[in-house]
C-alpha cells in the first residue's frame, strides 16, 4: 500500500455518485479503496510504471 497520499477530485453525475457509493458499501469497500483499484488497473492494463515514475517525480533532498 502507497504510503502517501494525494487529493484527486472528480465530478460526477449526483446519481451515478449515490449508486457508486451504495455499491461500495454492499462490497464493504469504501469508495476511495475502489478508484485507486480502478487506477491502478488501468496504469497496469497500459505498461505503465507507476512505481518508478513515482519516485522519479520525487523532490530531491538535501
Amino acid at each position: 500500500m502507497e504510503s502517501k497520499t494525494a487529493r484527486f477530485t472528480v465530478l460526477l453525475d449526483p446519481r451515478k455518485k449515490k449508486a457508486f457509493e451504495k455499491l461500495c458499501a454492499e462490497k464493504d469497500l469504501t469508495p476511495s479503496q475502489v478508484v485507486r483499484q480502478l487506477i491502478r488497473g488501468y496504469l497496469e492494463d497500459h505498461d505503465v510504471d507507476f512505481t518508478k515514475e513515482v519516485l522519479e517525480d520525487a523532490p530531491k533532498k538535501g
